[in-house]
């Protein structure tokens, strides 16, 4: 599925840097990494996976270009599973591109994105799900995506999908055995047996399935949309919980006619904070455009923050604002506590909201910190898994989701086959069907399309 070449990338960042990894890996990786680098001493061999101190020079001029260290992994025990040799030198951009050049010239070909990766999975070094792992764990914004992407990368989605399967391939056996024969005196299990089973591995299915929306939070961030009135100032506690000026700031009405989007470290979560035009009645075409999409960001969010002004009275808008929230998570945020007060939290609470309610000022930074707080509190109460260990186990990626869905599809069917007592051929699809899209997560059973795309993402070098 892939070229038998040599291929050659930086395995670390573009830019200045006390150090820089030169990878290879494929038939002449070792061969070309000795091309260019020489030791500081005579060595009777290369011990492998030990690092040796040397220079890389050109091979054409002999001409030294950095004094560096090499290391030599020869396939099937790298990480791609074939001979892989790494050059460490210092961390210039020039550098590393000659030295990238150099080893061109000798043969290799530079890597594509997540070619080094592919071919660790096509080698049948690591699962696609543990592939994927490490692009999260490249991309992990907080501790929690760490943490999933650390379990992930260590096999224990891998391992659920497993569990799962296995049954699935014992009872397609066992309805291949009743086809096989069906005049045979073979003791196998009953149509109601078989469907328990297909009903009890359907609710573990829906469970992994349902838990997308907790590991996208995790990985992505919680998506928590700031909605209030016109001048409220909720593009003013944007800036002030980003610490920056991201969002123009205002007295006109209307100054925020798009969703601005920014990311929030929590510690041991992240949100990504949604800045959205003012909520009223409005005439003019392109605000009209700008509310809509609060609206609609409002309903999409997983959390909102709602606010409100403190030094005017509750108007026919505001009251929208609290028909958005209610029976929603998220806070309330009492802005302008600065000023004169024209109402306080239990108006709020009259009028319908049942957030928890925070005076806050923009201004001074007033409550600031517990807004801090109870966003971290909510996202924490929405990804939490509760005592379970096979909870803990969440999916993050659409890939995923969409193949469970598959695979709940075809056991759906096959049930009502079962209890219509059809034909065993047709439940036998019906689970083949259902074990190839398990197996589509962790690469069992996959395309070049698939393949593809998942490395698409990746970066240079890995």
């Amino acid at each position: 599925m892939y070229a038998q070449d040599t291929i050659v990338a930086p395995a670390t960042p573009v830019g200045r840097g006390a150090v820089a990894i030169v990878r290879l890996s494929g038939p002449e990786a070792i061969r070309i990494a000795k091309r260019l680098w020489r030791p500081g001493r005579a060595l009777d061999r290369m011990i492998e996976r030990r690092l040796y101190l040397g220079e890389i020079r050109d091979p054409a001029t002999n001409k030294m270009l950095d004094r560096a260290m090499c290391v030599v992994m020869p396939g099937p025990r790298s990480f791609t599973g074939e001979d892989v040799a790494e050059l460490h030198c210092h961390g210039g951009s020039y550098l590393v591109r000659r030295i990238v050049a150099l080893a061109t010239a000798e043969g290799a070909r530079t890597a594509q994105p997540g070619e080094f990766t592919r071919r660790a999975f096509l080698n049948g070094r690591i699962s696609l799900t543990e592939a994927e792992a490490i692009a999260d764990l490249i991309d992990a914004r907080n501790a929690s995506a760490l943490d999933q992407s650390v379990a992930q990368m260590v096999g224990a989605l891998q391992a659920r999908i497993n569990c799962l399967r296995q049954p699935l391939i014992s009872i397609r056996a066992h309805l291949e055995a009743e086809i096989d024969f069906s005049e045979e005196d073979i003791d196998l299990p009953s149509r109601d047996q078989i469907a328990a089973q297909v009903r009890s591995l359907s609710e573990s299915i829906a469970g992994l399935y349902q838990s997308f929306a907790r590991g996208r939070m995790v990985r992505e961030g919680a998506r928590a949309a700031i909605i209030g009135k016109p001048n409220v100032g909720k593009s003013s506690i944007l800036n002030l919980l980003l610490g920056v000026e991201r969002a123009i700031v205002t007295a006109i009405p209307g100054t925020t006619r798009d969703l601005i989007e920014e990311s929030l470290d929590l510690g041991e979560c992240s949100v990504v904070l949604i800045d959205t035009a003012g909520i009223r009645e409005s005439s003019e075409e392109v605000e009209q455009i700008g509310i809509r999409r609060a609206n609609a960001s409002a309903r999409q969010a997983d959390l909102l923050i709602a606010v409100f002004d403190s030094s005017r009275p509750l108007e026919a808008d505001d009251l929208t604002v609290i028909d958005l929230a209610r029976g929603r998570r998220g806070v309330a945020l009492l802005n302008k506590r600065d000023l004169r007060q024209q109402i306080c939290v239990t108006d709020l609470q009259a009028a319908g909201l049942t957030m928890p309610v925070i005076d806050f000022s923009a201004v001074s930074g007033q409550g600031l910190s517990e807004c801090r707080e109870a966003l971290a509190r909510e996202v924490q109460q929405l990804v939490d898994t509760g005592g379970n260990p096979e909870d803990r186990i969440v999916i993050s990626r659409e890939r995923h989701r969409d193949a469970l869905g598959h695979a709940l599809a075809a056991l759906t069917a096959a049930e009502a086959a079962l209890t219509q007592h059809m034909p065993p051929e047709i439940v036998a699809l019906e689970i083949a069907l259902a074990s190839e899209s398990l197996g589509s997560i962790t690469g069992e059973v996959t395309s070049e399309d698939v393949l593809d795309a998942i490395f698409r993402e990746f970066c240079i070098g890995k």
